[in-house]
C-alpha cells in the first residue's frame, strides 16, 4: 500500500473539489486548477477530504496512487495559500528587472536575457535586482519556470557567481592558487 496515497487530503475551507470520471477541479481564492487522471485511480469526496484509492493492484495503478494525491494536495494548497520561489542571482553587474510582461537579466553575457513571465506567475525584484521572488498556484509551473530562469546562468562553483535557489547551497571549490 502506498504510503503517500493512503493519507486524505483535507480540503480547507473557502475550497470547492469537483471530480468528474477523467478530471478533478480545484477551485479558490487564489485560483482556478484543473488535472487529469488515468482510470486507474478513483478519486472521491467526503466531508471536507479527498481520498484517492486504486482499483487494482497493477504497477500502473501503484504508480498512480501516490502521484495523484500528491496533484490533489498541490492543487489545494497552491488555490488556498500559493507557492513562493526565490532565485538569488550573484555576480558583479548580474541583476534583474521586470518589464511588462518580460523578465530582463544582465548576466554578464554581451546581451541582456529577456523571458516571458507566464499567465499565472507574479514576479517581483528585490534587493536592486539580485533577489527575483516568483509566486504562483500552480507548482509545476512555477518550477519550470524557475528551473528555466536557473539554466540561464548556472552558479558556478569557483566564485559562485550566477543564479541559485535562496535554500540552494554551492559547494565551493579552490582555485589554482590555493593548491601548494
Amino acid at each position: 500500500m502506498s504510503r503517500i496515497g493512503i493519507r486524505p487530503v483535507y480540503v480547507p475551507q473557502g475550497v470547492k473539489v469537483q471530480v468528474t470520471p477523467t478530471t478533478v477541479v480545484v477551485e479558490g481564492p487564489k485560483g482556478k486548477l484543473s488535472q487529469d487522471y488515468l482510470p486507474e485511480v478513483e478519486i472521491v469526496v467526503a466531508e471536507g477530504s479527498v481520498v484517492v484509492t486504486r482499483k487494482s493492484d497493477s504497477r500502473q495503478a501503484k504508480a498512480c496512487h501516490g502521484l495523484y494525491r500528491n496533484l490533489v494536495n498541490n492543487m489545494v494548497i497552491g488555490v488556498s495559500q500559493g507557492f513562493r520561489r526565490v532565485l538569488v542571482i550573484n555576480g558583479v553587474g548580474y541583476r534583474a528587472e521586470v518589464q511588462g510582461s518580460l523578465l530582463v537579466m544582465s548576466l554578464g553575457y554581451s546581451t541582456d536575457f529577456a523571458v516571458v513571465i507566464p499567465k499565472g506567475i507574479s514576479t517581483i525584484i528585490e534587493a536592486n535586482g539580485q533577489r527575483v521572488v516568483l509566486t504562483g498556484n500552480d507548482k509545476a509551473a512555477l518550477g519550470k519556470f524557475a528551473s528555466e530562469i536557473r539554466s540561464l546562468r548556472k552558479p558556478e562553483p569557483y566564485k559562485g557567481k550566477g543564479i541559485r535557489y535562496e535554500e540552494e547551497k554551492i559547494r565551493r571549490k579552490v582555485g589554482k592558487t590555493g593548491v601548494k
